[in-house]
């Protein structure tokens, strides 16, 4: 991590990286238009965030720019937490402009990853070199690789440990508009790093009629993987968005949400290890057209699985923020 000393002074500071100058400068760092300009080559963008739209603006330039420098009408954590997740898996670096010393922890250490440069006066410089050396010092975070959406997935065997009641809730059904394939469904899960691939409602029932459209997924507070990559909430989906569909052999091909029914009711609660006896756990539905795929590939009903089971399931390392994966340690239970 770098300092940036906020300073027309001809004095040097060898513990400050770069001096940052109001005007056009051909020996520091300096804004103008917009745009981050160093030694007089442009080397990025500067975003002044005070709305959720500049934010968001921001969030875009992730992997298009080397460096955006962040200023703020009112200065917060949360959009430097929601870049620095847009950020992490791409090249781009990002500068953040601090006010107060408190503020130079919480920015050095966003998401266990941090800025790339602190911004600050003569005021905040002390606090900054202090994280500029704790982060020097730290064990350097393992950067994990990010979820690709690639033909195939891994996917992997996990054991159920119990099945409890899950009470009542709201549960999410899913209409695509494309017809899935016995052996295809979605991975839904209550943990981002583990998702239980729940099969679509593509089998004939003795009392209902299939809808080869319909996965019925599970609760609002579970996650499902996108499209892109990223994960979403099943209560953040809606009509358009594209989801990534999976089939027991771990292909991947994308399909569109035409509809989504959110009712009240009664979940069962699975939980199960994965083969590094991690812990995850899913909720659905308690009824008999409401599948998993088992360990030999075949669509198994919630009700008839037994503690001891094996299912199926794509398991990651992975921590998420606002459904990016980021390179941050969390634990969930």
């Amino acid at each position: 991590m770098e300092v940036w000393l906020k300073s027309d002074s001809t004095s040097i500071n060898n513990d400050v990286d770069f001096y940052v100058s109001t005007e056009h400068s051909e020996s520091s760092i300096y804004i103008q238009d917009g745009f981050l300009y160093k030694k007089n080559s442009k080397i990025g963008a500067h975003v002044h965030i005070d709305s959720e739209e500049r934010q968001e603006y921001a969030r875009s330039l992730a992997g298009t720019v080397e460096w955006i420098y962040l200023t703020f009408e009112d200065w917060s954590m949360i959009p430097i937490e929601n870049i620095v997740a847009a950020c992490d898996q791409t090249p781009t670096l990002i500068a953040a402009e601090i006010i107060e010393p408190l503020q130079a922890h919480g920015a050095g250490f966003a998401l266990e990853i941090g800025v790339d440069a602190l911004v600050c006066s003569e005021h905040e410089l002390e606090a900054a070199l202090i994280v500029k050396s704790l982060r020097a010092s730290t064990e350097e975070i393992k950067s994990t690789k990010p979820v690709e959406v690639n033909d195939t997935l891994s996917l992997t065997e996990v054991r159920i440990t119990s099945i409890e009641s899950g009470q009542n809730g709201d549960r999410v059904c899913i209409d695509l508009t494309s017809l899935l394939e016995i052996g295809e469904g979605m991975l839904i899960g209550s943990t981002a790093r583990s998702l239980v691939l729940v099969h679509g409602e593509t089998i004939e029932s003795t009392y209902v009629p299939k809808r080869p459209f319909r996965i019925n997924a599970g609760s609002v507070e579970a996650y499902t993987l996108m499209a892109d990559g990223k994960t979403k909430y099943l209560s953040e989906l809606k009509s358009g968005d594209q989801v990534l569909i999976v089939s027991k052999q771990g292909n991947t091909r994308v399909c569109t949400i035409g509809r989504l029914k959110i009712e009240t009711r009664p979940f069962i609660l699975l939980r199960y290890v994965d083969e590094k006896h991690n812990e995850a756990h899913v909720l659905m539905q308690q009824a008999e057209t409401v599948r998993v795929l088992d360990n030999n590939g075949g669509a198994c009903s919630v009700t008839e699985l037994r503690t001891g089971d094996a299912i199926i399931a794509y398991n990651t390392d992975e921590t998420r923020h606002i459904g990016v994966s980021v390179s941050a340690s969390s634990e969930e239970r």
